[in-house]
């Protein structure tokens, strides 16, 4: 049987029909999106150390696959790896200048998208991958989230917490119909009031939390008696058992401090100044410096408290100073709002126009009292 009789018995296999001209710019579509991300991963990589870099790395791996997959799609008509797009350039950007958690936030977002969910052109696999992604992403974003919780809702807060009582008070005072130096003197009172509040607050705040913690550690003088215990008859396990541990786990960790190296049972089981519980001196390094909240959230709330009042310190009057003055403060309340949004996984413009919501409505109130507190002296 010749060639031409083998292809009529339908011995051969035809070749795969040419993907039509719209196929190849989806699957070069995606195969941009795939090497950004990439990038991008491996990008943040290089920011991190130790686990979270090896993480990257995998993920970074993950998305190599991916592009081999559209890579061998388009065989020919794939190209060389073209620029990075704009996207993935502004995360790079983000990533150096804002750190790496405002990236992950990002990132959380798109990777949690359905991306090959109804894509007959990808595996199942490629699917999975994208929800595995996500929740990498996610627990890496937590991670970081837990460590600058602090610090950010210390920062984000004051600076808001400035922003809205400030705006507030001088549209109250400018409602009652006060003049120009009285309005600067309101919202520079303000500030310095408002700030020396927050900053006293903070510093009893984080003192009280520390002798708390101060208080529940446990007493260096029992621990010296651990040798001394009769093993026989003992109360360690109610030590343990009064730092929550259940019946059965203080036992054990009592019969483990009891028996053989009696130090070495006294490091692993926590019958030292740290506590079965994580108390003690370490729980208050976690705390934090008093001195150090105080002054920050007088700094942060400062910040935001300044932004109402800038119009008036630049000489700014009547109506144009007013106007001034609310931008501003819309602007930076939004940009908070927009903040909180990215480092939570939210959506940033929803939280932002949450932030200038909250902040409009308590100006709008104040300045109506004022108006009636004018109309009613005057």
């Amino acid at each position: 049987m010749d060639d031409a009789d083998h292809c009529a018995g339908g011995g051969s296999r035809p070749a795969p029909p040419r993907p039509s001209a719209a196929q190849v710019r989806r699957w070069r579509r995606r195969l941009a999106g795939e090497r950004d991300a990439a990038r991008i991963y491996r990008e943040l990589a290089g920011l991190r150390s130790g686990q979270e870099r090896e993480i990257l790395l995998g993920l970074a791996e993950a998305e190599e696959r991916h592009v081999a997959h559209w890579e061998a799609l388009l065989g020919d008509d794939a190209g060389r790896p073209g620029r990075t797009g704009w996207r993935a350039r502004t995360m790079l950007v983000l990533a150096r200048t804002l750190g790496w958690i405002v990236v992950l936030a990002l990132l959380q977002r798109a990777e949690s998208r359905p991306l090959y969910e109804r894509d007959s052109d990808a595996p199942a696999s490629m699917a999975a991958d994208e929800r595995i992604h996500s929740e990498v992403v996610r627990g890496l974003a937590a991670r970081g989230r837990a460590r600058m919780s602090g610090t950010l809702r210390a920062a984000v807060f004051g600076v808001n917490d400035g922003l809205v009582s400030n705006i507030a008070l001088v549209l109250g005072v400018i409602g009652g119909g006060a003049s120009g130096p009285a309005v600067l003197l309101t919202g520079l009172s303000g500030l310095l009031a408002g700030a020396l509040s927050m900053a006293a607050g903070e510093y009893i705040s984080v003192n009280s939390q520390r002798e708390l913690l101060a208080a529940a550690a446990p007493d260096d003088a029992a621990r010296a008696s651990l040798p001394a215990l009769d093993v026989d008859a003992n109360e360690l396990a109610l030590v343990y058992r009064a730092r929550g541990m259940s019946a059965d786990e203080a036992r054990s960790r009592a019969a483990a401090a009891l028996s053989g190296g009696r130090a070495d049972g006294e490091r692993r089981t926590g019958t030292g100044t740290g506590g079965a519980d994580g108390s003690g001196a370490a729980g208050a390094d976690v705390v934090g410096s008093g001195t150090a909240a105080a002054l920050s959230s007088f700094l942060a709330f400062a910040v935001g408290a300044a932004v109402p009042v800038l119009p008036f310190l630049a000489g700014l009057a009547g109506i144009g100073a007013v106007a001034a003055s609310g931008v501003l403060t819309g602007a930076a309340l939004m940009l908070t709002g927009a903040i909180v949004g990215l480092l939570s996984g939210a959506r940033p413009l929803r939280r932002a126009l949450r932030q200038f919501a909250i902040g409009a409505g308590a100006a709008a109130a104040t300045y109506l009292l004022g108006l009636a507190f004018g109309s009613a002296v005057g």
